[in-house]
């Protein structure tokens, strides 16, 4: 019974994250729009996965700072974008990793 819980639970953090949300990078008075990186269609535990996602992660970086026109300023906000969504790409990993280890558990 608890590993049934356990895996809903981890498939449900799975569903949540899919889509990763960037927080607000904005600085200043001006908010940016919201931006994600789909991830439900990705295997992050491939080398395809990983290098699609890494894809994916650089055009949302270059849209969501193409504002920022000093070299320096976008150079930053493109690496803040790239560390928030490796960030947020751990906890889908670990709640992918959770829910296969209670699907084997469970067979």
């Amino acid at each position: 019974m608890k590993t049934n819980f356990a895996a809903r639970i981890a498939g449900a953090a799975t569903l949540a994250l899919a889509a990763l949300p960037i927080a607000a990078l904005a600085t200043g008075a001006h908010a940016a729009p919201a931006h994600a990186v789909k991830v439900a269609d990705l295997n992050l535990f491939t080398d395809a996965g990983d290098a699609a996602f890494k894809q994916r992660v650089s055009i949302t970086a270059r849209d969501f700072c193409r504002n920022e026109k000093v070299l320096d300023a976008n150079d930053a906000c493109r690496a803040g974008v790239r560390q928030e969504m490796n960030e947020k790409v751990a906890e889908v990993k670990q709640a992918q990793l959770a829910a296969r280890g209670q699907t084997l558990a469970t067979r």
